[in-house]
């Protein structure tokens, strides 16, 4: 069939256009999916919805818990947000009603966001209770229990295959991996025999599809290689036994990485080559500010690729504030002492396709393609269930310039009468009652119907019922106050003590050796992972960005010869380098040496004093603190004060534990006491737009501009006020007024910090905040309130756009 684009030539409309134009019209402008006394600015669209038309079978819309931690902080949330939270993304008809989940199969190193623990640290270990990936597929499963679940290894325990991943060992273990899940009375659908984004091969692959059949897992299917290539299906034709093992060739950013996902790309060889096609890995990119690109891409991935699946990384933003993908994800759920969490517009681009379509459904290539046969007026996807009786069109016009009218008629054993629903979604807006809404239904008039849709928006049209939107809501923000302490008894053995989040390593509860009763933490990665990132140390995080002057004190057991530490005022973390981190360490060995150190997100270790003390040896307890109080740093050994450092780097930030390569050491009675002292943490939200002073996409470069954004409690959006009248974000980066910040107008910048006059500024009782050399405000530009505005200095007014509140 065909979609026709010319304007139509006579100056009325066919009899059922009338009919059906005015049934829907009254009810739908009422709605808002038809404006009146607007003349679509584009072109009619004539779509044949033809239940006869071919086209692939869908496989779902899904989104990634792992690529490391960024689910972490999620099962520490109290109830009902816990509950409230799964709800969103899981439960049909509420939220995202994912019907795909993948996840990581962890290796105790870190893959992205964080390291997610092993089932096997060592060769002959085996613990199915580690992590909390298990307890998200059943809290997935338990709301839906048609969901597809997935495998995907992205590091590994340095055992497999003597540190070579494609190896026979990785057969066993994710045979082991495959037994874990049964154990949890999970059915596992797809297993990834490969490093996600770094090494797969035929031989491997194979080998795994054997091991399956032959172990009771011939319905766990197969799919490779989690890159960004289409290289299983260029290998096919030269190798049957590798096709035969393949059930599905998955892309990472088949639409392109951290983009608006207009344009998608595949190769002629996997479209023919007889197996499903993903978009395995997509996103990236924030909760709201992802919606776009999503709405665009789940569309356009299978009308330029003929990509029958999609998935989300990640799932959730749920892990530290200090984590450059902290507000990554479909909910932000990142504060599990005071539950908040905010449903993104993520989670509504998504739903328009979850909320109407299974997998199993049939897309329909003759009533899919672009409004107008031109993408940018946005695109359209139609699919129809099994048995015909009924079907969904997802419509996206993201781009578009003007309203559009479609003209719709029915055929191929489709419905054809009774009503049809409408919901829709402005992505232009930020007002929650505008994402998913119920729009009055159409009735057709013999299969025909047409209605109007503007620029900006998704929209469903369905004959399917039992669709809804979630009415739970969270409850406001809060900071996790000091003093904090944990000593770990409430734990089961095995498993991550509350809000500490594994960076590199597996830090996990277990009981405590050296002749002390009770529980400890334990670092159990036993010898170096095979990596998805750079290399090193094991440390775990917690705590706030706010944090500033405090103490961190633990008792600690070395087992072996090496050394542990304390981190303090721990920021950002460098991309692929989760050691080139902002943070200050105490670093104690066995035979007594100990150093303060500074470490910095370009992987330079500094130290600031060092000396030595009573040896620690192995399997003995003793207490370590490091304490901070302005740009003093002291180290104290089993009470005693070993040194102190100088040093003003570093202002605010997480505490930390930590041990060197393969040191199984263990923790005990973590206590952090203080206070923010010298400085005042602050969410600076704009009084006139409601959103807060926010450094772009978590950067830390020098000069990078700053905005308005949608306040998320994210690292970039907490500024510390010193007693330098500095506003420092990161604990390193300041507030400067531009290269020409004594000019009105000029657009504020994050700089290094250097005591400058012109990185100083005055947060007054009025709610101004003014640059103390020019004494110009700060400035949401030509008060703009939309994510994005520029935030300036400007000559003081009064304006409600140049008054800050803080929080």
């Amino acid at each position: 069939m065909r979609s026709d684009t010319a304007p139509r030539r006579t100056p009325g409309r066919p009899a059922w256009r009338r009919m059906a134009g005015m049934m829907a019209t009254g009810a739908l402008l009422a709605a808002g999916v038809q404006l009146t006394a607007v003349t679509p600015a584009l072109a009619a669209t004539s779509i044949t919805i033809n239940g006869s038309s071919g086209g692939r079978t869908f496989d779902g819309v899904g989104a990634v818990s792992g690529g490391g931690g960024n689910s972490r902080l999620l099962i520490d949330y109290p109830e009902p947000q816990r509950g409230q939270v799964l709800d969103y993304l899981f439960t049909p008809g509420y939220g995202a009603a994912l019907q795909v989940l993948k996840v990581e199969i962890g290796g105790d190193t870190n893959s992205t966001s964080g390291a997610e623990p092993s089932h096997a640290h060592f060769r002959g270990d085996l613990d199915c209770n580690r992590g909390y990936e298990w307890w998200i597929m059943e809290e997935a499963k338990r709301r839906n229990p048609a969901i597809k679940l997935m495998g995907l290894p992205w590091g590994a325990p340095g055992w497999i295959g003597n540190g070579t991943f494609l190896s026979s060992d990785l057969t066993g273990y994710l045979l082991s991996w495959l037994g874990c899940a049964r154990q949890h009375n999970l059915t596992i659908d797809y297993l990834v025999p490969a490093q996600n984004e770094r090494q797969w091969n035929a031989a491997t692959t194979i080998a795994v599809r054997n091991a399956l059949d032959a172990n009771g897992y011939g319905s766990v299917g197969i799919e490779v290689a989690e890159d960004w290539t289409y290289s299983p299906a260029d290998q096919f034709a030269g190798n049957p036994a590798l096709r035969d093992a393949v059930d599905a060739i998955g892309v990472h950013y088949s639409c392109g990485y951290l983009s608006d996902q207009k344009t998608c790309n595949s190769s002629a060889t996997a479209i023919n080559s007889g197996k499903a096609l993903w978009s395995s890995e997509n996103g990236s990119q924030d909760y709201n500010g992802g919606a776009k690109p999503l709405a665009r891409g789940i569309n356009r991935a299978y009308l330029d690729a003929k990509m029958t699946g999609y998935m989300n990384w990640d799932l959730v933003a749920s892990t530290t504030p200090n984590n450059l993908w902290s507000t990554v994800g479909l909910v932000l759920a990142n504060q599990p002492w005071s539950g908040y969490y905010a449903v993104g517009k993520d989670v509504w681009a998504i739903a328009h396709t979850t909320q109407f379509t299974a997998p199993g459904w049939k897309y329909l290539d003759a009533s899919s393609g672009y409004l107008g046969g031109n993408r940018n007026n946005g695109s359209y996807v139609t699919m129809k269930s099994p048995d015909n009786a009924a079907y969904s069109m997802i419509v996206e016009t993201m781009d578009a310039s003007g309203a559009q009218t479609l003209d719709l008629g029915v055929t191929g054993g489709l419905p054809t009468t009774g009503p049809v629903h409408v919901w829709a979604t402005n992505l232009n807006s930020s007002n929650p009652a505008d994402f998913l809404a119920r729009q009055a239904d159409i009735t057709p008039s013999g299969g025909r119907y047409s209605l109007t849709v503007q620029p900006g928006y998704q929209y469903t049209v369905t004959t399917t019922t039992g669709q809804g939107k979630g009415t739970a809501t969270s409850p406001a923000q809060g900071s996790l106050g000091l003093p904090y302490t944990d000593d770990y008894e409430s734990y089961l053995a095995g498993r991550e003590a509350r809000y500490l989040m594994d960076m590199q390593g597996a830090f996990e509860v277990a009981a405590c050796g050296g002749g002390r009763a009770g529980k400890c933490v334990r670092q159990a990665s036993t010898q170096a992972p095979i990596t998805w990132k750079t290399l090193s140390d094991p440390y775990a995080e917690l705590g706030s960005t706010t944090w500033n002057n405090y103490t961190v004190q633990s008792d600690v057991m070395l087992e072996r010869s090496g050394y542990v530490e304390l981190l303090g005022r721990v920021g950002g973390q460098e991309l692929m380098n989760p050691g080139a981190l902002n943070a200050y360490h105490l670093r104690v060995s066995d035979s007594g040496a100990w150093s303060i150190l500074r470490t910095n997100t370009s992987a330079q270790t500094t130290t600031l004093r060092s000396g030595t003390t009573t040896a620690l040896g192995t399997g003995r307890w003793h207490t370590l603190a490091l304490g901070f109080s302005g740009g003093t740093l002291t180290a104290t050994v089993d009470g005693t004060v070993v040194g102190t450092a100088s040093d003003s780097a570093f202002g605010a930030g997480l505490a930390g534990l930590g041990t060197s390569q393969g040191q199984t050491a263990q923790f005990d009675n973590l206590r952090i006491t203080g206070g923010t002292g010298g400085g005042t943490s602050l969410a600076l939200r704009n009084a006139n737009a409601g959103r807060c002073l926010d450094v772009p996409s978590n950067a830390q470069t020098n000069g990078t501009q700053l905005a308005l954004w949608d306040c998320n409690g994210g690292a970039n959006q907490q500024w510390t006020l010193t007693t330098g009248k500095q506003l420092q974000v990161y604990g390193t980066k300041c507030l400067d007024p531009g290269t020409s910040g004594s000019s009105p107008g000029s657009r504020t910048v994050i700089a290094a910090c250097t005591g400058a006059t012109a990185q100083q500024w005055n947060v007054n009782p009025d709610g101004t905040v003014t640059n103390a050399q020019s004494g110009l405000c700060l400035d949401a530009s030509s008060a703009g309130t939309a994510n994005g505005t520029a935030v300036i200095v400007w000559t003081c007014n009064g304006g409600a756009n140049q008054q800050w509140t803080r929080s």
